[in-house]
């Protein structure tokens, strides 16, 4: 599922304390020549509100099942983000589909300054201090999956020196 983001760090989810948060719900009809058939798909992010996050859906004929389901596929699907001191380490953009999602850091105080499947995904990561917009399609799964693609994209200074073969000091200084 991250096969394209080099610095994703999978992650397993024994002995993590994770907390799910539901990010929605829709119910879904099946027509056929018997009737309407109701379904419900339930996405939802779990994290340890460290620096370890996780997306799932799950589709069930009630709500609580699809819940669960999701959960599952969400503790399938973790991977650890840079955080540091409760904020990102750079602004970074995000898109997936019609969804558009910009996340930058912020001083400490600010608070998590995003909506809807944004903040759920920010607030299940760990950070504390972010500002974002999310432009362009406003449905969950894509903008929680924006989401996901920019806070993957992240690169804290320790990983972009090993990467260069630098020192720490010249990241920031050249």
């Amino acid at each position: 599922m991250y096969q394209k983001y080099k610095n994703a760090e999978l992650v397993k989810p024994g002995g993590l304390e994770l907390k799910d948060r539901l990010v929605g719900v829709q119910r879904v009809t099946k027509v056929t020549k018997g009737g309407r058939a109701f379904g419900f798909s339930a996405i939802v992010v779990v994290g340890d509100e460290t620096n370890v996050v996780g997306h799932g859906l799950g589709k069930s004929k009630d709500v609580a099942t699809a819940i669960a389901k999701a959960v599952e596929d969400a503790k399938k699907n973790l991977v650890r983000i840079p955080i540091i001191k409760g904020t990102l380490p750079h602004e970074q953009k995000g898109k997936y589909g019609g969804a558009r999602v910009n996340i930058i850091p912020a001083a400490p105080g600010t608070g998590v300054i995003a909506g809807g499947a944004v903040r759920v995904v920010l607030e299940a990561v760990g950070v504390h201090d972010v500002l974002s917009k999310s432009q362009g399609s406003s449905n969950p799964h894509n903008v929680v999956k924006a989401t996901f693609d920019a806070l993957l994209q992240l690169r804290d200074a320790k990983s972009v020196a090993k990467e260069r073969g630098i020192s720490l000091e010249k990241v920031f200084n050249g």
